[in-house]
């Protein structure tokens, strides 16, 4: 089996190519090659049993050897994100949208149509802190960053149809605690006021505490996505998006478990307005009723106080390396 990720160095990508290094399968296959893109080219994971290629480039402008002619499962997480995606609006469709479209047409030149494994988002939906959505639920994007992640979801079923590739669309949950460095993410506060307390670092949070939102662990993220890229898409119809079962979690809550695991850490996360920021984030769902994700074997989450547990086990010595401290 060869892989290819686009957003490789992202980190998801470089999650998923350590993982993918290490077991050297999917669902029992063996990988026999991976391509690694992003902007520059990305880390390459040591350890490997298989041929690992990194390049660097433009999305819109996808090189043939990104996505080379006998891939089988292409993970697409290259994206501008949410906050960023507001603020730099031609940025944002360049990425986000044209980048899918080139995306599709790589895939479309192919001998044999790859998986495309899409992440998307719930940001693609709106509705607020009374919204608990099923999957029957419109996507009516409140923000840019949402727009053009349910256009690209469209895109890709409508190729999924033409048979030029077989996508499964996840809309991930916010992804909580994103290791390393703080990134322009209007989300990026969720894992802030986990992350930075733990490093012994102030936190600022922007709205109240009795705020709600829709997270995942990093741990449950790339588990899902591995299982989407061996889904039988033949469950999902034409509809080829799906909400895997997230939890969904107040500010007080996410400051409760932290303390569990870190008495006295939630007094270094500081109350600081951010209208820009809430007003983001202010627009999403507070939960979901994935039935579809359950039907399709997406597992469920753990509890909230392991998913700060699992951070501190997979992500915190090596985030406090990689900022000096």
């Amino acid at each position: 089996m060869k892989i290819a990720i686009l957003g490789g160095g992202g980190f998801l990508g470089r999650k998923i190519s350590a993982l993918l290094a290490r077991d050297g399968k999917l669902d029992g296959v063996s990988v026999t090659g991976l391509t690694l893109f992003d902007v520059a080219p990305p880390p390459v994971p040591e350890g490997a049993a298989f041929p690992i290629s990194a390049i660097g480039g433009d999305v819109v402008a996808l090189p043939a050897a990104a996505i080379p002619a006998d891939t089988d499962v292409v993970f697409h997480f290259a994206a501008v994100v949410s906050a960023q995606a507001e603020a730099d609006y031609d940025l944002g469709r360049r990425v986000n949208l044209r980048g899918t479209d080139a995306v599709i047409d790589a895939c479309r030149a192919l001998r044999k149509p790859p998986r495309v494994v899409f992440t998307s988002s719930v940001a693609s939906f709106s509705g607020g802190q009374d919204a608990i959505l099923p999957d029957a639920a419109r996507q009516i994007p409140a923000n840019s960053y949402g727009a053009q992640k349910a256009m690209a979801e469209i895109l890709l079923a409508d190729a999924s149809r033409r048979g030029f590739l077989d996508a499964v669309c996840v809309r991930l949950p916010t992804v909580t605690v994103r290791p390393g460095r703080p990134n322009r993410a209007a989300s990026g506060f969720f894992s802030g006021i986990i992350r930075e307390p733990l490093l012994g670092l102030e936190a600022e949070l922007p709205v109240g505490d009795d705020f709600a939102v829709w997270i995942c662990s990093p741990r449950r993220a790339m588990d899902w996505l591995l299982h989407a890229a061996i889904l039988d898409s033949a469950l999902m119809g034409l509809d080829r998006s799906v909400t895997p079962p997230g939890i969904s979690v107040t500010i007080a809550q996410i400051l409760a478990a932290l303390e569990t695991v870190k008495p006295g850490a939630s007094k270094l996360v500081k109350r600081v307005e951010d209208k820009a920021i809430a007003d983001i984030v202010g627009t999403w769902p507070a939960g979901f009723d994935p039935l579809r994700g359950h039907r399709f074997g997406f597992g469920r989450h753990e509890s909230l106080v392991e998913l700060v547990r699992a951070f501190v086990a997979d992500d915190l010595e090596a985030t406090r390396a990689d900022r000096g401290l």
